[in-house]
């Protein structure tokens, strides 16, 4: 973002030493002149005296970074240039978690009008209060940013405006967390407050919002609810490779198992996954191996569970120096992790060197960053480019990285001394506008969008920095 002077001049078109100030003046010689060009060249002295002042007096362009003081003279000013698209909007009450509908639509659209679904999980603060919301968005316009091919121009001419549709169903309790399953069929699952875990059929909701219906604390059941949980939770996950098998973990230190059974029917691992010494914030499961996920803790731990050895615990790292908050296993380079944590750091793991834990060695990450001035929230890999992931925090912040770029000695000593701060070099760019970010995801279907939510709502944008 540019920080531009509050009641200043604006900055003149040329300075002082500008010879086009002078393209339309006549040339005259000096004898000639007479006190008429004694006054034009008097007039032009004037000129650009008044034109150096007014450069000195412009206020400068700077740039802004989370965390600088900001003068009372100064105001942030939101660059539309930096965004492909970008779009906002609320619910009656703040939805702390969120999760994109998978579409049939068709894959890689890069096309503008868009279109998309996102399921959201309301925390109302009231009795009864809470829903999940199945929200639709169509006409999802570009905005200032020059179309970087022909495939990003808009598809026609029309001048419609953004629609939203949102379909509430009534939720038992606050919604901790929702996850879209990746498998056919358009079911959800969901934490609540309450201490169950429910899967939910949303058909019905996409089908009334596809119909452009709309709807408040709808009543419907959900398929399946387990109350076997001591506590309540927030870490879900859903097997990318094992049609319809979840992972929940809670409070309380355990992680149960499901699978869903040729009837239909659910079925839940009585027997939990236990080894953490406090809550389970996240899981993710392997892009690789059918029966292993991973755990992340306020323990300050990771743990890699594999289901062959039943339910114990096959290795353990002390990832960070505070609780674990949320992890992301990435599905084109499968043996890299990444972890974000309540100190604001982010690491990235080898998922290859974990096997040293087992011995009673140390394990470093091959990357750490503490950027983020509060706790992270979230953290998720790009769906198809390796090296690109997506970080959100509590210090309201969305930060897009490239773990690919190399640093340049030079160029950074030049930014940071102009910024009189250091900004590491795989840092692309930084979304701001939001209050404590909770969630923040990679539309899969939608290349280079991401959709955010927070307590001040939720944010769909594509920068110029990640297209693909």
């Amino acid at each position: 973002m540019d920080v531009e002077g509050g009641e200043g001049e604006e900055a003149p078109l040329w300075g002082p030493d500008d010879p086009e100030i002078y393209d339309d003046c006549e040339e005259v010689e000096g004898p000639e002149a007479g006190e008429g060009g004694a006054a034009e060249f008097q007039q032009e002295d004037d000129m650009e005296a008044e034109a150096g002042a007014a450069a000195a007096a412009a206020p400068e362009e700077q740039t802004y970074l989370p965390g600088d003081a900001l003068p009372s003279d100064m105001e942030l000013t939101f660059d539309p240039t930096a965004y492909m698209t970008h779009q906002e909007w609320t619910s009656e009450w703040p939805c702390l978690s969120c999760d994109i509908i998978p579409d049939s639509l068709g894959a890689s659209r890069q096309t503008f009008p868009m279109t998309a679904y996102v399921l959201g999980g309301t925390q109302a603060g009231e009795e009864d209060g809470d829903e999940l919301l199945v929200m639709k968005l169509t006409q999802i316009r570009r905005s200032a940013a020059p179309a970087l091919d022909e495939d990003d121009e808009d598809d026609d001419d029309d001048t419609e405006p953004p629609s939203f549709h949102s379909y509430g169903i009534k939720h038992p309790g606050a919604v901790n967390r929702v996850k879209m399953c990746p498998h056919p069929g358009n079911l959800a699952a969901s934490w609540s407050a309450s201490g169950r875990v429910s899967i939910w059929d949303l058909t019905p909701a996409i089908e009334a919002v596809d119909g452009g219906h709309r709807a408040r604390h709808a009543v419907h059941r959900p398929e399946f609810t387990f109350k076997g949980h001591s506590d309540e939770g927030y870490a879900l996950d859903w097997s990318p490779l094992v049609p319809y098998r979840m992972a929940s973990g809670d409070n309380a230190s355990f992680t149960h198992v499901w699978n869903r059974k040729e009837d239909g029917g659910w079925v839940v691992d009585p027997k939990p996954c236990a080894g953490h010494s406090a809550s389970v914030e996240d899981i993710a499961w392997s892009p690789s191996e059918k029966t292993v996920f991973a755990s992340a803790s306020a323990d300050e731990t990771i743990r890699i569970w594999d289901l062959r050895a039943g339910n114990r615990c096959a290795l353990t790292v002390h990832a960070h120096d505070s609780d674990v908050n949320t992890i992301s296993w990435n599905r084109c380079e499968q043996h890299l992790m990444a972890s974000g944590a309540d100190d604001g750091t982010f690491r990235v793991w080898d998922l290859r060197t974990f096997g040293a834990a087992a011995k009673g060695n140390s394990v470093e990450p091959v990357a750490s960053f503490h950027w983020h001035r509060a706790a992270v929230t979230s953290v998720e890999w790009h769906p198809t480019d390796a090296s690109v992931l997506c970080v959100a925090g509590e210090d309201d912040q969305v930060s897009i990285w490239d773990m690919a770029v190399e640093a340049d000695p030079e160029a950074s000593r030049s930014a940071s001394a102009s910024l009189q701060r250091e900004v590491p070099p795989q840092l692309l760019f930084i979304h701001q506008g939001m209050s404590n970010v909770r969630e923040a995801h990679w539309h899969r279907q939608l290349p280079g969008v991401i959709v955010a939510t927070a307590e001040s709502g939720f944010n769909f944008f594509k920068t110029i920095s990640v297209t693909q």
